[in-house]
């Protein structure tokens, strides 16, 4: 008598619930659509900025002499935790290999090794302080998700703005390397502390950028001298990249403005120029001609 029907009918039956209870655990874990999945949210945050909390107080002299023992089992004890939720995310998640590498998933990694690393370098336990990095989930937990577009306006204005600040930098390091060198020539047969041409280029670095420690001073008349031109040039020369920064954000924000797409669904307007699909919605963008926004325009 065949039985293999009713042992596959069986074995489907088993396996019914272990989905069932990975697609719950899935939604709890990494959504925050429901109750039970923004109170996991929230107890997260706040044993993250716990474990923070521990790994700074370690740090006070006077308490990690007296409290050395709580801070190591209450260490181990967040390392613990987050170990079996980073191992629960890597078993639910539908996509392992995306999630290892995405963004989240290597600071969910790097938030652990250094607690077990400790065991073979000591002090590397402290780089855990990395966890901040996942209070970044707030923004889904506190539904501030949709304010990321903001982050992304300043952001391509950040990258469009990288070549003219790297050539700013680029033309900054050669006048401190000038000024350096020239700063070496008028103090260093009075002034020790001018003592090679890199202490000075530091101390250029310091003056132009107006931090001023005062660790390092002229005493020559000519070095005062020099010294007082650059620190007035320190002035517009930081105002410099601001400027670049600004003129890069206003365009960002102009070109979103000239956007003029409705959406054909629900209406929305204000997309970003690259759009292709309506961030309300998800209906596929046309562009001012009626074409979809894919669509190449015909030459004529």
């Amino acid at each position: 008598m065949d039985y293999s029907a009713g042992v596959v009918k069986d074995e489907n039956i088993r396996e019914e619930p272990k989905e069932a209870t990975r697609e719950k655990l899935w939604r709890i874990i990494f959504l925050s659509d429901t109750p039970a999945g923004k109170s996991f949210d929230v107890w997260l945050l706040w044993l993250i900025g716990a474990s923070v909390l521990v790994v700074m107080l370690e740090t006070v002299e006077s308490l990690e002499s007296k409290y050395r023992g709580l801070f190591d089992v209450l260490e181990w004890g967040f390392t613990i935790l987050f170990t079996i939720e980073y191992g629960m995310r890597i078993w639910i998640v539908r996509r392992k290999r995306r999630y290892i590498f995405s963004f989240f998933g290597m600071i969910d990694l790097l938030s652990i090794l250094p607690s077990y690393l400790e065991l073979l370098l000591v002090g590397t336990h402290y780089f855990t302080v990395i966890r901040i990095l996942r209070l970044l989930r707030m923004f889904r937990v506190l539904k501030m998700a949709r304010h990321m577009s903001e982050a992304n306006i300043l952001m391509n204005a950040l990258a469009a703005s990288r070549a003219k600040i790297a050539v700013f930098l680029f033309g900054v390091l050669s006048l401190v390397t000038l000024e350096g060198t020239l700063m070496y020539f008028l103090e260093n047969e009075l002034n020790p502390q001018f003592s090679s041409i890199p202490e000075s280029m530091y101390w250029g670095i310091v003056t132009v950028t107006t931090v001023g420690y005062g660790n390092i001073v002229p005493v020559t008349v000519l070095g005062k001298i020099v010294a007082s031109f650059m620190m007035m040039t320190g002035f517009a020369i930081i105002a410099v990249p601001t400027g670049i920064v600004s003129a890069e954000l206003h365009k960002e924000l102009s070109s979103i403005r000239m956007d003029t797409r409705a959406c054909q669904e629900c209406g929305l307007q204000g997309h970003d120029p690259s759009a292709r699909y309506c961030k309300s919605c998800g209906t596929e963008l046309q562009n001012d001609s009626g074409a979809r926004s894919d669509e190449p325009m015909n030459q004529v």
